[in-house]
């Protein structure tokens, strides 16, 4: 939280230019491209990340499926975890965001940037909607980040609570890709009182296609997706 604050003040100078830029190429998807919003989008992590001595490795990046939409399914510790896998994937990306926890400085921007979904996580009916256009958008081909814990606990430790079995009806009503992805250490940047340089990491676990897991029940396919990320976490993490 203390890094968050000081990057914020750290860029304050940038703000009247970076936020206005930021804000007119959401307002306007028909003058900008998605690839040039998200090169934007890479723009603003890549100054978060210098001014809060921020280092990300990534791993796995040649897994990733070479065309059509696809799912991400992260592990979840707390702001920083969606810049680092935008910052380490080479195409656009989205993802789908809390609300309630969307609408703050900066992140508002960035969410409307890559043209987020905002989830109302006590709205049955809207949730259901946002499954519904999620599915639709990554059958089209568009890839997306989607947490499955649907929350974190601040400083966490590297610590996976429980996957969200309804969090997996998109991938399977789209038939696309799941990617697991497991985040290292990425508590440590905006959502702890850790304020030395840090190294987060990133890691592309090998997808589930639609073969893999078209005869598994969503409960299954979160526990197997749970299961490669805390394998992953518990062979790396320091």
């Amino acid at each position: 939280m203390l890094r968050f604050l000081y990057v914020i003040i750290v860029n304050l100078f940038r703000a009247p230019y970076i936020i206005p830029k930021m804000r007119k190429q959401a307002g306007h998807p028909e003058q900008y491209s998605e690839e040039q919003r998200y090169k934007l989008a890479k723009h603003v992590v890549r100054l978060l990340k210098a001014s809060g001595k921020v280092h990300t490795e990534v791993y796995g990046t040649d897994l990733l499926p070479e065309s059509g939409g696809y799912i991400m399914y992260p592990n979840h510790q707390g702001k920083y975890d969606a810049l680092g896998i935008v910052y380490s994937h080479t195409n656009p990306c989205s993802l789908v965001m809390d609300k309630a926890k969307s609408n703050s400085f900066l992140v508002k921007e960035f969410v409307d940037l890559v043209q987020g979904k905002r989830l109302e996580k006590d709205n049955v009916r809207q949730a259901l909607t946002i499954i519904n256009e999620v599915a639709k958008e990554a059958a089209e081909g568009r890839k997306y980040i989607l947490f499955p814990e649907g929350g974190y606990e601040f400083n966490n430790k590297n610590r996976v609570e429980a996957f969200k079995a309804g969090s997996f009806k998109s991938a399977v009503k789209a038939k696309v890709p799941i990617v697991p992805v497991a985040i290292i250490d990425s508590y440590k940047v905006f959502n702890s009182f850790y304020m030395g340089k840090v190294t987060t990491q990133v890691h592309y676990l090998k997808p589930l296609y639609y073969e893999d897991y078209k005869d598994l029940k969503t409960s299954e396919i979160a526990a197997l997706v749970h299961e490669r990320i805390l394998q992953t976490i518990a062979a790396f993490a320091n």
